[in-house]
Order: structure tokens, then C-alpha cells, then sequence
């Protein structure tokens, strides 16, 4: 599948796809040239789920911008609770 091919997925199909090919990598049963080709698609896959996800923030940070909001604040896993929930 080619670059243009890639870019018309959508990121959840992307990352499904991307799965997939993690579980074949990793049960060990591919050709060397075979697991060459699936690491090609899955790197290509990773790049275009990650300009997704680049947009998509891009997108929010519009939004946040656009009703007052200066930034988007970064989640961390410190808080009060201490049981990993952002929130």
C-alpha cells in the first residue's frame, strides 16, 4: 500500500491495522522478507497515525483558542489520588 493509500485511512483503522501487524511481527512465523515488509507498512502506518494525531491536537488547540483558552495542559500522572487517573 502506498503513502496516498495509507493517508486516506482513518487513524482508528490505521492503529487496528498497526496491531495487527505488531501480532504477526511478534509470533515469529514470517519470512525474514516477509517481516521486512510488514515493518516497512507498520513504520508508514505509525507516521500517518501520528500527523493524525498532530492534526487532531491542532485542531483542539484552535478550539481552545478560539473560547479563551491559551493552551492545552499536558496530563500527568501525579496527582492527588495517586491512582493513575488524570483526573
Amino acid at each position: 500500500m502506498s503513502q496516498k493509500e495509507a493517508n486516506q485511512l482513518d487513524f482508528e483503522q490505521a492503529m487496528q491495522e498497526l496491531e495487527g501487524i505488531i501480532k504477526e511481527l511478534e509470533s515469529g512465523d514470517l519470512s525474514l522478507e516477509n517481516s521486512l515488509q510488514k515493518f516497512e507498512r507498520a513504520v508508514l502506518l505509525t507516521r500517518v497515525s501520528q500527523d493524525k494525531l498532530s492534526k487532531a491536537e491542532q485542531r483542539v488547540q484552535q478550539l481552545l483558542q478560539q473560547n479563551g483558552n491559551e493552551s492545552l495542559q499536558a496530563l500527568t500522572s501525579n496527582n492527588e489520588n495517586n491512582d493513575g487517573l488524570p483526573f
